[in-house]
């Protein structure tokens, strides 16, 4: 019974952020999981159930936060199809090449990305628009594939999904405004976060038990987080953002190292 309140309450911060930074939340809800439990004197949980959890977390964030920020007009649909598809294809490919290259050249990689988009975030933006339509917003079709594809072959082959490196990139390779980054960043992860789901729930790597709270406290945390996000000045979310990619920066130059 204390594992499934300790999971909900979890469910509710990393499902608030997830509303709030349009990420997907595996970067933080994963080492609560394996951190948090102990200090409270619970078993510790295996990688395998910490991961299929995670992925049941991040696949309720991005349908709530997806519906959320279409709200606010801030969900690209043609920016979620092309980057979306493209990460989709990306991410399988580069599961699968993930033997051909050693795991610390992986981690290494996906390291200088998650602190080059820790410093890309930091950079101010000139005259940027505090609530775009995203109905009215034009981009580069190629940059946005470039984009989707260096994420998702990195991601994929360290087995991470990327979502936060993607909105530095998108505001400052794809030039798209902050706001319909963070707004579109969960619909365009979502695909490959169902096939993840999809492939652990086949193979029986999810703990259904302990489903049920994160199901119950997921969408109205993510609710919640997006109508947040939509109050705050840009600059601050902007700034809430490199902090937490920063974090994730730190936690894959640690898995590096030990």
């Amino acid at each position: 019974m204390e594992l499934i309140v300790l999971t909900g309450v979890l469910g509710v911060v990393v499902g608030y952020l997830s509303g709030l930074l349009g990420i997907g939340g595996g970067i933080i809800m994963a080492p609560l999981l394996l951190f948090v439990p102990p200090l409270f004197g619970i078993a510790s949980l295996s990688m395998r159930v910490v991961a299929g959890l995670t992925i049941v977390q991040g696949l309720i964030a991005c349908v709530s936060g997806t519906l959320v920020h279409n709200r606010f007009k801030a969900v690209s649909t043609s920016l979620a199809l092309w980057m979306g598809a493209t990460i989709f294809v990306a991410a399988a490919i580069g599961g699968a090449v993930a033997v051909l290259v050693a795991n610390r050249v992986l981690l290494a990689l996906f390291a200088v990305l998650a602190v080059a988009a820790a410093i890309m975030t930091c950079c101010p933006v000139k005259n940027e628009e505090e609530h775009p339509d995203a109905a009215g917003i034009d981009f580069s079709r190629l940059r946005a594939v470039i984009t989707a594809t260096a994420v998702g072959l990195c991601g994929g082959m360290v087995g991470q999904g990327g979502s936060f490196i993607l909105i530095p990139l998108m505001t400052k390779f794809v030039k798209i405004p902050s706001r319909i980054a963070i707004g579109s960043n969960l619909a365009i992860v979502m695909a490959s976060t169902l096939a993840a789901f999809i492939a652990k729930a086949a193979t029986g790597q999810i703990a259904w038990a302990l489903v049920l709270p994160i199901a119950l406290t997921v969408p109205a945390a993510t609710w919640l987080g997006g109508l947040t996000s939509h109050r705050l000045p840009i600059i601050t979310l902007r700034r809430i953002l490199a902090s937490f990619i920063a974090l994730a920066a730190v936690r894959i130059c640690w898995m590096l190292f030990v």
